[in-house]
């Protein structure tokens, strides 16, 4: 097993941050907001995921600063929010400190208990040889119980494209899969290619307006090819549960800027007290030729 390293550092852009790494991997979440992992990329090698650093992309919509604590800013990065997205509800600023709890091969980054929705997230990191496991948990701390659903957002950088596998289990003469599409989105965009095992969706940066679908991803993984790299990301499918947005486990939103690579947990309800936790296992692989490493599958 490959040693990792847990240290804390300041960035000049990001302030006090925990940088994790080993011998394939460098990971970077921050201190000072979130949970948020900022930078995810083989060790010498860029991020793949995109950041905002200048916090150019705003959203100024009076609904984003209902709080009192500043308007939710988008950061960049890799996120958990709570499914069904709701404003405001969803949109709950993660400005405050996180606070740390340094654990074997990794750590768990807690932030405060939010003070409207009375749920507090975390993410536990722990990174095993060439797999980084990123463990999401929502706590209902409040009086009443919610329905909710854990939900891992990864902003991926420009350029890309996700690869999103179909379901392959045979169901004969019932459907094995259903497709969520949201109302901004055209069938015919030129970022989609519905492939006969794979759906395909690009990040342009000279497309016009977003696109965004869902799936039941029973195969488990979706992933983003970039720079020679895929990032890919595995998460488990209950058949058996029920999902948001129309029992989607997958979501894909690409638009000018970036493209989010998004796993959903089932919907539970919540009583006081009570967390759901949601599983991912990251990995990069460098890969020549995409088409090759698809059609080996």
């Amino acid at each position: 097993m490959s040693q990792v390293t847990v240290e804390t550092v300041v960035t000049e852009v990001w302030g006090r941050c925990v940088q994790i790494t080993n011998e394939h991997y460098k990971l970077i979440a921050s201190l000072e907001f979130g949970p948020r992992i900022l930078h995810f990329g083989l060790k010498d090698g860029s991020n793949v995921l995109m950041v905002d650093e200048h916090q150019a992309i705003r959203n100024e919509s009076k609904e984003m600063d209902v709080f009192g604590k500043g308007a939710w800013k988008l950061y960049g990065g890799h996120r958990l929010w709570t499914s069904p997205e709701e404003l405001p509800r969803t949109y709950y600023p993660d400005h405050d400190d996180v606070i740390m709890e340094t654990i074997a091969d990794g750590v768990i980054l807690r932030a405060p208990i939010e003070n409207w929705t009375n749920v507090q997230k975390e993410i536990k990191i722990v990174m095993i040889d060439d797999k980084v496991h990123v463990n999401h948990g929502v706590r209902n701390q409040g009086a009443w119980p919610i329905e909710l659903a854990a939900w891992a957002l990864s902003v991926m950088k420009p350029g890309g494209e996700a690869i999103i596998p179909h379901v392959r289990r045979e169901t004969g003469l019932l459907p094995n899969r259903t497709i969520s599409l949201w109302p901004y989105c055209n069938m015919a965009d030129s970022r989609v290619t519905w492939g006969d095992k794979y759906i395909t969706v690009k990040q342009c940066t000279d497309a016009e307006g977003a696109f965004k679908l869902g799936t039941n991803n029973e195969e488990g993984w979706a992933g983003y090819y970039v720079d020679g790299v895929l990032f890919r990301k595995q998460h488990h499918h209950d058949v058996c549960a029920a999902y948001p947005d129309n029992n989607s486990s997958l979501e894909v939103y690409s638009c000018t800027e970036f493209l989010e690579l998004e796993t959903l947990g089932p919907l539970v309800t919540l009583k006081r007290g009570e967390e759901t936790r949601h599983h991912e296992v990251w990995e990069l692989i460098p890969i020549a030729n995409m088409q090759s490493y698809l059609a080996a599958l």
